[in-house]
């Protein structure tokens, strides 16, 4: 491993970090990212799902049809009553890394197949991969690879995994509905809180395959009106659901709408179940992790075994939904404190091996 010095991608990522946008609000991110594909020589499309950007050459030559994805968007924080846009997930490291791999690329040029590069918006907010993959302006891609920075607990400076599993994520909304009454005649209601509590109770005896990492808890509750006196007849609860396969995710819903419907009905409540999309879990493939593992081995030495994180990613809809190959990346950067973390910070370097490691890979296949 050598040490690399300061170049374009630093430049980039100086002056993204300097303009965090939250999702699909990337406006002046996806400015920038547009021109400099345009100066590259890209055929470029904007506006996909509002400011995603997809900018792709062609050889004219049979081959693979590879796309590479960076997310965009920011966080929000507040911080000391005031309201902040701060890159505290390294989307702008993402952006970063693969614009100046595409501007590589472009330079190198391809002798085969496609390459497309995908500058995704709202993947905070889980709606920038789906509202790509549904448009229909990447449904010749077959093979897609993604990146991240990885905390330094789990990969640090010169270390990448080419597979960082990510599980699958789920919110479910409830409304229960009862019966109000008078704090002194309990009698004539059907207290809300009573079956959200014996709900949450069915929950937390769930059971599934406990070889598989997953949780399910609720992580809010309120009731309806402000008096103490009154038997609340409607109470709303959310539950954070994870799975860190697909399968046990499935079944773990159906447990959790059964559970809950069970357990209100006990004392004459209803339950209205809403279950949200989440993300999917990771499903790789074989290839395109190797593919991955070699370009990782080229530029750093060596690579990290596959990494699981409970974290959740909404690139794995570009799997879900166009069924293409993947692989995704987990970049050591001596990232701290964390992920998410208004302070976190990391390692500059990280940011000139990652583009490496991704032009490399897109050599490897186009050429």
């Amino acid at each position: 491993m050598r040490t690399i010095e300061k170049k374009y991608v630093e430049e980039v990522y100086n002056y993204l970090h300097s303009i965090p946008e939250i999702g699909c609000n990337e406006y002046k991110t996806s400015k920038f990212i547009g021109q400099e594909l345009k100066k590259f020589g890209y055929k470029v499309v904007e506006g996909i799902a509002n400011t995603g950007i997809i900018a792709s050459i062609e050889s004219q030559v049979k081959g693979p049809v590879l796309a590479i994805r960076a997310d965009m968007d920011a966080l929000e924080f507040e911080i000391e009553g005031k309201k902040l846009n701060i890159h505290a997930c390294g989307h702008d490291a993402n952006s970063s890394m693969v614009l100046a791999a595409a501007k590589e690329v472009a330079k190198a040029g391809i002798s085969k197949g496609k390459i497309v590069f995908i500058f995704q918006p709202a993947e905070e907010i889980l709606g920038g991969a789906s509202e790509i993959a549904k448009s229909g302006a990447i449904d010749d891609v077959e093979e897609i690879v993604g990146i991240h920075l990885r905390p330094i607990q789990e990969a640090k400076l010169g270390e990448a995994t080419p597979a960082l599993y990510h599980g699958a994520s789920k919110t479910i909304k409830v409304r229960v509905k009862g019966l109000a009454s008078h704090g002194a005649r309990p009698h004539l209601g059907v207290n809300t809180i009573d079956a959200a509590v014996l709900a949450i109770n069915a929950v937390n005896a769930i059971k599934v395959d406990p070889r598989v990492p997953h949780s399910a808890k609720v992580t809010k509750i309120t009731t309806a009106g402000s008096s103490y006196n009154v038997i609340p007849d409607t109470t709303n609860m959310v539950l954070d659901i994870r799975a860190q396969t697909n399968e046990v995710m499935k079944e773990l819903v159906e447990k959790i709408v059964k559970a809950i419907n069970t357990g209100v009905e006990a004392v004459g409540a209803k339950a209205e179940v809403e279950v949200g999309t989440g993300v999917p879990a990771a499903e790789y493939n074989d290839e395109m992790i190797n593919i991955s593992k070699e370009a990782i081995t080229e530029v750093l030495g060596s690579a990290l075994e596959p990494i699981v994180t409970p974290g959740g990613e909404d690139f794995h809809f570009y799997t879900k939904l166009l069924n293409v190959k993947s692989s995704y990346i987990g970049l050591g950067a001596n990232l701290v404190p964390g992920l998410h973390h208004p302070e976190m910070k990391f390692d500059l370097k990280a940011l000139e091996y990652g583009k490496e490691i991704l032009e490399k890979i897109v050599l490897r296949r186009l050429t």
